[in-house]
């Protein structure tokens, strides 16, 4: 098979680097200094792999990739950009890229990407497969936040998922945005305007959680005074969000697989099975694997919902990421309160990175609500930083009166306004009065 490479960038000399490196890599490179010119080459070349950048004067590498893959399905594409987020690395996946890449390119890693593209469709080639499958490896759209290689490899998943309807285990800390990722994923298929519905397993008892899902027949149990559809009825081929899945019982775990493996499920004090197009994505922060080890988890379920795997890393383990997703955060600050906090300073975004993040994006979201509410300019210094210990310096360290002094603090600043204080703590009043009664 000819192993002919078209590159296309407006940069001059990035194409001569890369052009470089790939003649030495013993492939023939040719180049286009925008994607009008590819298209007018293509024929000519007849390259195996084309690897353009995204954003140039005139067409873009996106617009490109749109065509190619409508013209030249068999064609190979890798789409690099310098300017990362998840819309665009999700939007080349879903589009059909091979890959996606990061600018500053290494020539190297470029050189083993364009090895691996001609060997898999070699393997495809002799397998008679003209279609390439890929490798199947927190919220609106496009709040994912971060450009670090996890994340990256993360935004690529979701891309490849919204071309089909597979089964999706999402897993990571607490607090690092698994339902983020669900929601992404919801929001990118082709089904994204039927509902995303969210369930955390932990919140309900089996019966209720059987219920929310499965729905229920008149007389089911106490209080079914009338039948009620459940969520897998409800949501028609939109997405069933199953969070804490590790968390649920073995009886649930069973009735769980039984959706899984055959699409239907009966209504809790029903007879007759329904049936359900709804997509699955459960989440766990949970060892699945010691669980199954132990009895606690049924085996088949979680071969069942690992069809795909998505590890959502730690804040700790992506630090870099830390100024945007700072400033995202900040920004839904805003709007969510009356605070006209504009930015973060230098200083307290280097404290920002410097700390470890136990509760990963949740508590960084935490601490900048607190630092917000506590600015009394529109920047946020790093005296407003309240991190870890830093406030359980009294000697009870209960939660109990964490929250206290917590509600205490959100009381003063709102000048003791009870309805703001309850806004501002996410709870509803009656929930804040109990707290006030309690200090």
């Amino acid at each position: 098979m000819s192993q002919r490479i078209l590159i296309v960038d407006d940069d001059t000399d990035a194409l001569e680097v890369y052009k470089t490196r790939l003649d030495h890599g013993g492939f023939e490179v040719e180049t286009a200094e925008s994607a009008e010119k590819a298209l007018g080459c293509l024929a000519k070349v007849d390259p195996g792999l084309v690897i353009t950048d995204v954003r140039m004067s005139g067409m873009t590498g996106l617009e490109l990739l749109e065509k190619l893959r409508s013209n030249k399905p068999e064609m190979s594409v890798v789409v690099m950009t310098g300017h990362e987020d998840m819309d665009t690395a999700v939007s080349a996946m879903k589009a059909g890229a091979f890959d996606f890449l990061v600018k500053p390119v290494d020539p190297k890693a470029l050189q083993a990407l364009a090895e691996r593209c001609f060997r898999e469709r070699e393997l495809l080639q002799d397998e008679d497969e003209p279609d390439r499958e890929e490798d199947e490896a927190e919220e609106p759209r496009g709040s994912m936040v971060g450009s670090t290689p996890p994340m990256i490899d993360i935004y690529k998943t979701i891309g490849r998922l919204a071309r089909n309807r597979a089964t999706v285990l999402v897993r990571g800390e607490t607090g690092t945005g698994k339902e983020v990722v669900a929601r992404a994923i919801h929001a990118h298929s082709a089904h994204s305007d039927d509902p995303f519905v969210a369930v955390n397993c932990t919140a309900l008892a089996d019966t209720l959680l059987e219920s929310e899902l499965f729905g229920h027949t008149k007389g089911a149990f106490t209080g079914a005074s009338a039948s009620r559809k459940g969520y897998f009825e409800l949501a028609g081929e939109g997405t069933i969000f199953l969070d804490e899945i590790g968390d649920t019982s073995p009886d649930f775990q069973t009735k769980l697989l039984r959706v899984l493996q055959e699409r239907q499920f009966y209504p809790v004090g029903g007879e007759e099975p329904r049936d359900t197009e709804a997509r699955v994505i459960a989440a766990t922060h949970q060892p699945l694997e010691e669980l199954v080890r132990n009895g606690k988890f049924r085996e088949d379920l979680f071969f069942r919902l690992q069809v795909v795997e998505i590890l959502v890393p730690a804040l700790r383990d992506r630090l870099d990421d830390v100024p945007l997703l700072a400033d995202a955060l900040l920004a839904r600050i805003r709007r969510e309160t009356d605070r006209d906090v504009r930015r973060i300073s230098d200083d307290a975004l280097d404290r920002l990175q410097e700390y470890d993040w136990p509760g990963n994006v949740r508590e960084l979201e935490n601490a900048l609500m607190r630092a917000a509410l506590l600015a009394r300019g529109t920047i946020i210094g790093p005296d407003h930083l309240v991190l870890g210990q830093e406030e359980d310096q009294a000697d009870d360290l209960s939660l109990r009166t964490a929250m206290h002094r917590h509600v205490g603090r959100v009381m003063k600043l709102v000048d003791g306004d009870e309805e703001r204080a309850a806004r501002l703590l996410a709870i509803p009043e009656d929930e804040l009065q109990e707290h006030l009664g309690a200090r």
